[in-house]
């Protein structure tokens, strides 16, 4: 049977296994879909190599930019951000052969431009890991000017200290690229001044597992618009399964 699955760590807040396996009886494919939580990146061979039904695989926290160390080819656009979240998987003479791709940019980019309906903002991105790479390509392309934001200063970036009204003024769009309150732990948001936000602000969560999560509840509360990552989900996944199947 072909298989495809999803390798990260932990994968209790996964949405792939079921979006696929869904997928598969809907349309009536003979596939499964498996997750394979590995304690390290180096584990991906073992995953590979036990499993040679294996036709693609999805990349999640935290091995989006480590699995690219393990990979024989790498498109263009994966390259550029630096991130990987989508492998197809070839046999070719005898050996397995591996090409990442990033289909988290498509993702992202189609459903904020339904978010935000064309209006003129400036970005602050929480987060620097795999999932913003993505995302600060997809505002470039976008043309969206963005400030990121990490735990310490840096060339590349300003710290959540940083964050004043000031700058909270100038950036009406938020998205959040931390796993800060995804659940169990929906207790947890991103250390911003909330009491800043109104109505103009438009506060884009990636996580998706609650629907709602406190980051989206703190804007919506002060009268924001508030959007979660499960749409993105759904269009990234869709490309993968595109370019497995190629």
């Amino acid at each position: 049977m072909k298989t495809y699955g999803i390798i990260g760590n932990p994968l209790g807040h996964s949405f792939s296994k079921q979006y696929f396996t869904d997928k598969f009886k809907d349309e009536k494919i003979d596939a499964q879909f498996l997750n394979f939580e590995i304690p390290s990146i180096e584990k991906i061979l073992d995953v590979v190599n036990d499993n040679p039904q294996l036709k693609g695989l999805c990349v999640t926290i935290p091995y989006k930019e480590k699995v690219i160390a393990y990979l024989d080819e790498i498109d263009p656009l994966a390259k550029e951000i630096g991130a990987v979240n989508s492998i197809q998987i070839k046999h070719k003479d005898g050996k397995v052969y591996l090409k990442g791709y990033n289909t988290d940019i498509i993702g992202f980019g189609e459903s904020l431009k339904n978010f935000i309906e064309g209006k003129d903002l400036k970005a602050l991105i929480l987060g620097t890991g795999g999932a913003s790479k993505a995302v600060e390509t997809a505002l470039r392309n976008m043309g969206i000017d963005f400030t990121s934001v990490s735990r310490k200063r840096s060339q590349k970036s300003i710290s959540y200290e940083d964050i004043t009204e000031g700058i909270i003024s100038t950036h009406k769009l938020i998205i959040n690229c931390t796993p800060l309150g995804t659940f169990p732990k929906t207790d947890a948001c991103p250390d911003i001044p909330y009491t800043h936000l109104n109505k103009e602000y438009y506060l884009y969560d990636l996580v998706y597992n609650p629907n709602t999560t406190l980051f989206m509840t703190k804007g919506l509360e002060r009268g924001a618009k508030a959007h979660n990552g499960l749409k993105m989900l759904h269009l990234q996944a869709e490309k993968s399964w595109e370019i497995w199947n190629e």
